[in-house]
């Protein structure tokens, strides 16, 4: 299981480039997989922290996001299960961490001409509007 944090400032969306496979290069949310024994509010903002350097506070829940990659034969290869929640920034100066190869924020319209991961658009949108996904 994993977790993730959709960040905003004003209409800006805070994404890091993964430094490692899968998807090494592509934009994401920051987030990560969850420890044995950690609670999943402790791992957003232990990632976060990682990846971004900034200390962030929960806004609330935002959704659940279910991600199938398959392989070059069609078989699934990574399933994923990520909880992602809406943050905001509560300290820290932004600097990508050890796993990211890079950190920025975007606007809505620079997002739509990066290499983001599969449904992070979709999850960005609902999640900016409100929307429901079940």
């Amino acid at each position: 299981m994993g977790v993730g944090a959709l960040i905003f400032d004003g209409d800006r969306l805070l994404l890091v480039q993964r430094g490692n496979e899968p998807l090494k290069g592509w934009w994401s949310l920051p987030g990560g997989a969850v420890e044995t024994g950690e609670r999943l509010e402790a791992a957003v903002l232990r990632e976060v922290l990682e990846e971004t350097n900034l200390s962030v506070r929960i806004v609330r829940f935002g959704e659940i996001f279910e991600r199938l990659m398959l392989d070059g034969a069609g078989a699934t290869e990574y399933h994923y299960v990520l909880l992602d929640y809406v943050c905001e920034v509560v300290g820290g100066t932004l600097k990508a961490g050890s796993d990211s190869a890079d950190a920025r924020w975007f606007t809505p319209e620079e997002l739509k001409e990066l290499p983001v991961t599969s449904g992070t658009l979709e999850v960005v949108e609902r999640c900016r509007t409100g929307a429901k996904n079940f």
